[in-house]
């Protein structure tokens, strides 16, 4: 591999698609298929040794439930919106000493998934 094929948002972006899809209980070989993406290129996507387009991020991402904005942002290829910095609840939910790390990373995909449609949607002083 040269190191041209490697950046450092590479790392950042398969670990979170290898949590994600870890989260969502499933195999590589299942998230491959569905997202029609080949078992090896996900394997190597998720180490850190290929950065994906944009048309296999929106793949991966489909296939996850998340919106390929919330994926390029979480593996750091896209600039997060200042709304979405840590909140009191996110800060909550990773402190709880009753949670597994497994329950936090679900819970928090949940909740800033949530948050983010809520975000895109206009408010009723958005006029």
């Amino acid at each position: 591999m040269s190191e041209e094929s490697q950046t450092p948002h590479s790392d950042v972006l398969g670990a979170y698609i290898r949590a994600q899809r870890r989260l969502a209980d499933l195999s590589l070989r299942q998230l491959a298929e569905l997202s029609d993406v080949s078992n090896a290129y996900l394997s190597q996507v998720e180490r850190g040794l290929h950065q994906p387009s944009l048309k296999v991020v929106q793949s991966i991402a489909h296939a996850l439930n998340l919106s390929s904005e919330v994926l390029l942002a979480e593996g750091g290829l896209l600039e997060k919106r200042a709304k979405a910095g840590p909140t009191d609840t996110e800060a909550a939910i990773s402190a709880d000493p009753e949670l597994s790390d497994k329950d936090k990373q679900a819970l928090l995909g949940v909740y800033r998934s949530l948050r983010q449609r809520r975000d895109s949607k206009p408010t009723p002083t958005d006029h």
